[in-house]
């Protein structure tokens, strides 16, 4: 079950004492990898590791002068280390050096979290896919009554997208899950490649193969891609629930508490209002989305236009995400399945959706598929018309009994289903 104390936890990372948090830890990373090559010596080090702090009232005091928060930051730590250490933190780098790399242990933090919500929800819709496997259904295209399906296999379809979307996700946090310790314009003008190295190992990064002052913003816009791609997923899902809970359809129906309302004027009403809310957080994914592709393009080595937009969408889009991961999984977890009625719904109209089974049965009894395409849809559209499709067959004479209630069997649509399922079998 997804934690719900999760979003709490993403907000944490984010919020701002925490992100000086990860800039310190990158800073006494690096502090550590100069310790290594012999530029720090043990006993400053360990002075440093001891007594590095800050506090924000005091970086805010200090930023209100200086207007610059990385400054403001570093004034601040050096402040509790003393000046005999104060000369070794920071070192040949340049602010970006921390804000990136410290970004990207936000990042990696977050999908920790992301990861667990995606596992819990591909579990829980896999043991429904299983649940449902058998359960009759119609299979709907451009909206309408198509052929029959089942319920669990169009479970079986989320299950698919969403194990793909996972591994897109884990992907995209692979390109992102990298570091820069390499200084102005990224050439190590005033620092040797083993400090970021070092640094990178102990933050559980990699560092990036070239930066300029920065990391390459498309690195970001991948990852933020696959936000919106797991968004709009939950959203197509949502969509789907909505559509099957609609008065006409009734075949699921997101759960409804005892004493819940869901109309001010109209009594009667049951809306889909988790669903419909999780399309529209869809919608400021990937709005976001678009903001971190217009991050790529930037002036020479660096500039900041990004920085600003990247304090908004990163933390929002990640809080977001697992919000809807979790909101889904509940929609999922106490979905009401109208069995009875998605049966009743493929027999609509005597049963028009068995047209094709029709036409290949008059086919095998000899009609050319034209002559036999002419009579199925005379009388499937007359029944659309209020008629009975079933009726309409029988008054031709053309089919026996035996041979219509092999046309009207809804086992015979399911016998490859279990081939299907065999293949997503843990």
């Amino acid at each position: 079950m997804i934690d719900r104390y999760s979003r709490e936890e993403i907000k944490k990372i984010w919020d701002l004492h925490e992100k000086f948090t990860y800039y310190l830890k990158v800073e006494l990373a690096v502090c550590d990898a100069y310790a290594k090559i012999g530029k720090i010596p043990q006993s400053n080090l360990s002075e440093i590791k001891n007594r590095a702090s800050f506090t924000i009232d005091r970086i805010d005091e200090i930023e209100r002068e200086v207007r610059h928060d990385v400054i403001a930051f570093l004034t601040a730590v050096n402040e509790s280390v003393g000046e005999e250490n104060a000369k070794y933190i920071h070192m040949g780098l340049t602010s970006s050096d921390v804000i990136d790399t410290a970004f990207a242990l936000q990042i990696v933090d977050s999908s920790k979290i992301i990861n667990q919500d995606l596992d819990c929800l591909i579990e829980l819709v896999r043991k429904m896919a299983f649940k449902y496997k058998d359960t009759i259904c119609i299979g709907r295209s451009h909206g309408v009554h198509a052929e029959v399906t089942t319920f669990g296999f169009k479970l079986l379809n989320w299950l698919d997208e969403l194990q793909r979307a996972r591994q897109s996700f884990k992907d995209a946090l692979t390109e992102i899950s990298v570091g820069q310790i390499s200084g102005p314009v990224g050439t190590y003008s005033n620092l040797p490649l083993e400090v970021e190295e070092y640094a990178c190992e102990a933050l559980g990064i990699k560092p990036a193969k070239i930066s300029t002052q920065i990391i390459s913003r498309d690195r970001h816009a991948k990852f933020m891609s696959v936000l919106a791609l797991i968004a709009s997923l939950i959203e197509q899902f949502a969509t789907e629930i909505r559509h099957l809970q609609k008065t006409e359809v009734r075949e699921v129906e997101e759960g409804f508490g005892s004493h819940q309302k869901g109309s001010s004027a109209m009594p009667h009403k049951k809306n889909p209002v988790l669903c419909e809310n999780l399309c529209g957080l869809a919608r400021v994914v990937r709005s976001n989305m678009l903001v971190s592709f217009e991050n790529i393009n930037l002036w020479h080595e660096r500039d900041i236009s990004h920085s600003s937009a990247e304090r908004i969408i990163f933390p929002d889009s990640l809080i977001l995400i697992d919000f809807m991961l979790h909101r889904f999984y509940g929609v999922m977890e106490n979905l009401v399945i109208h069995e009875d009625n998605m049966l009743k719904n493929t027999k609509l109209y005597g049963g028009v959706v068995f047209s094709q089974k029709v036409l290949l049965k008059l086919v095998e009894k000899g009609f050319t598929r034209e002559d036999a395409y002419r009579i199925v849809q005379k009388h499937a559209l007359n029944a659309l018309q209020g008629g009975d499709f079933k009726k309409g067959l029988i008054s031709e004479n053309i089919l026996s009994d035996a041979e219509l209630e092999e046309c009207f069997d809804t086992k015979s649509y399911l016998k490859n289903i279990d081939k299907v399922f065999a293949r997503f079998e843990v």
